[in-house]
């Protein structure tokens, strides 16, 4: 139900500018919403969320009712378009808002960045608001960039009333203020965290470029880099070389696992099973094709074969054959049939007696 308001013919025609200008205001804010979501996405920056809505009439009435002496006109309120943004870091918070000032005419003036308050209870309130001119004209819009925490914060304090003039027992307020303070430390931490990942990564591609593997602890950052460096070309395209076949490329990165199983401590353990075992790994593989049609084989067959290599000269028998395959695809009863026919083909295998 629309509440009934008492305006002044001043703030009446305020409101019937807004009334007019209704379909212009939904159709730029879509506008300047898609803007900054394809400049975001561009920059790779990823944000939990991105908001827009165009005042309500009922608002915009409240506002006047309250403080309509302020405005002279329509062009005086600076929220009738708003954009929210929010990220998961608190450095993306100053990406966005680059992002915001190469898009948009920001009114520096009428633009506050919050997290300069220095109470230990404003954390939910640490939002950074632009005020920008909306393209070619002269009404202005306000653009909130804020974190998922200070999001969730602020939305928490207005459930409980918390800073809306309801009064509040001190016992309350205390904890508020304390869980206020984690929180902030808890969106740093996470900002931290993230560069030193980043930094950790830049660290990681630079020493497998360098080629002392020996040294590199096997983990997904350096297993991904190592697999940038096509370690398991060579014997893809001997085993395909057998039936003249292509290689089709998978995603190798479900060995990890396997490599770790297998005792593999560093991407130096896996060159060196590359070395002592590509033999086998290509009799195996020539076994199993050899007598085939195959023109396409998967890139992930030399490092399975190598695998298998590995484990029938460690004497893993049948039970490490299988759980190799239930590493790789997950446990079925044909892993089970795929061990018995890898290890009743083995026994032909030169390099098994070697």
């Amino acid at each position: 139900m629309t509440n009934i308001r008492h305006l002044d013919p001043h703030c009446e025609s305020i409101l019937q500018e807004y009334r007019d200008n209704l379909p212009w205001f939904q159709e730029e804010a879509g506008k300047v919403y898609s803007r900054l979501k394809e400049t975001l996405e561009k920059a790779g920056l990823l944000t939990a969320a991105l908001e827009y809505r165009v005042k309500a009439e009922d608002s915009l009435a409240g506002k006047l009712e309250l403080k309509g002496e302020k405005y002279q006109s329509l062009k005086d309120i600076t929220d009738i378009i708003g954009l929210r943004v929010i990220t998961f870091y608190t450095d993306d918070v100053d990406k966005v808002a680059s992002a915001v000032e190469r898009l948009f005419e920001v009114d520096w003036e009428n633009s506050v960045d919050k997290r300069k308050a220095l109470e230990i209870d404003s954390f939910g309130y640490l939002s950074l608001h632009y005020v920008c001119r909306i393209p070619e004209s002269e009404y202005r819009m306000e653009i909130q960039m804020r974190t998922v925490l200070q999001h969730a914060w602020a939305n928490m304090n207005h459930d409980t009333g918390y800073k809306s003039g309801v009064e509040v027992p001190p016992r309350y307020l205390r904890n508020l203020s304390r869980l206020a303070g984690m929180l902030e430390l808890v969106d740093d931490e996470f900002s931290r965290i993230r560069a030193e990942l980043t930094n950790y990564r830049r660290q990681v591609r630079s020493l497998v470029a360098s080629g002392n593997l020996d040294d590199v602890p096997l983990d997904g950052d350096t297993y991904r880099s190592f697999l940038e460096m096509n370690p398991f070309d060579a014997l893809n395209q001997r085993i395909a070389s057998v039936n003249q076949a292509e290689v089709h490329e998978v995603s190798l990165m479900p060995f990890l696992t396997l490599f770790k199983g297998l005792g593999c401590k560093t991407l130096g353990d896996i060159v060196d099973m590359i070395r002592k075992y590509s033999e086998g790994a290509f009799q195996i593989a020539t076994f199993q094709i050899g007598l085939t049609d195959l023109d396409i084989v998967s890139s992930s067959i030399g490092p399975q074969d190598l695998c298998i290599a590995y484990l029938l000269k460690q004497g893993s028998g049948k039970a490490g054959i299988r759980l190799m395959f239930d590493t790789l695809n997950g446990k079925s009863e044909s892993n089970d049939m795929i061990a018995d026919l890898i290890m009743e083909q083995a026994k032909d295998l030169p390099f098994m007696n070697q």
